[in-house]
């Protein structure tokens, strides 16, 4: 058995404005065509939680450019805002077991997650792991990595409906989320329940540079999307919604 010892960690006992050693903010529209603004406004800590909450509200794009045929610029205003925080820059992070307890908002729209990403290199040859990512009713627990064709990635995916859990209060309860990571496998975990495995000797980018992702530092992100790809319809949604986080914790 693996010896952890906490290496980092935010409580969110401090009410206010999430810790600025440890996290950053996303702003603006960044993946996915979400529906999104992110901006610092959306988070805060209150009563030992940290509440990531998404608005339907507009906010003017000042990147807004008539006839752009780029989604970020082609949006005269956000009509949902959110947050999104990260430890990029600060904090990052090769093997470990990453810990997140959290509530989740499973309306329809709604895509909050817990996951990491490399800073070096282009998505999604840079690496990336969904420790918890939900959306349309599925809890999903993935990773990506490169498949040689840009914007393309190889991924290793496990959807598992909510309805499987067998418990009407699921979504009502908080939950323990974890990643287990070692040099030869990556192991996603829901309340000590398995969801994936994922065997490093698998996961080499397919390009000429042939580097592993898995086996350099990636960094923390917990963020709650709107709409996008896979985040579904959001509009007879009756907003704000909320992921609330209780904590967060690196051992290795």
């Amino acid at each position: 058995m693996a010896r952890y010892e906490l290496v980092w960690a935010d409580e969110f006992d401090t009410p206010g404005r999430p810790d600025p050693r440890k996290w950053t903010f996303e702003q603006g529209f960044i993946r996915n065509q979400e529906l999104q603004w992110y901006q610092p406004e959306n988070a805060w800590c209150e009563n030992s939680l940290l509440i990531i909450e998404a608005r339907r509200e507009r906010r003017p794009n000042p990147n807004h450019k008539s006839g752009s045929a780029d989604w970020m610029e082609s949006r005269p205003q956000a009509d949902y805002t959110s947050a999104c925080l990260v430890t990029k820059g600060l904090q990052d992070w090769v093997y470990g077991r990453f810990e997140m307890r959290g509530r989740l908002d499973v309306r329809a729209g709604i895509w909050p997650a817990f996951w990491m990403m490399g800073g070096q290199g282009e998505w999604p040859a840079c690496g990336e792991i969904d420790i918890m990512e939900f959306a349309r009713g599925m809890l999903m627990a993935n990773a990506y990595w490169g498949s040689g064709i840009r914007w393309s990635p190889i991924g290793c995916v496990v959807k598992k409906a909510l309805s499987q859990f067998s418990d009407p209060e699921w979504a009502s309860k908080f939950h323990v989320w974890r990643l287990d990571w070692t040099r030869q496998q990556l192991k996603l975990y829901v309340d000590d329940q398995l969801l994936n495995r994922i065997y490093l000797r698998g996961t080499v980018n397919q390009d000429s540079e042939r580097k592993n992702p898995f086996r350099e530092p990636l960094y923390l992100i917990l963020n709650l999307a709107v709409g996008g790809f896979a985040g579904g319809d959001p509009s007879a949604t009756e907003f704000p919604a909320r992921l609330e986080v209780d904590y967060v914790r690196v051992y290795q």
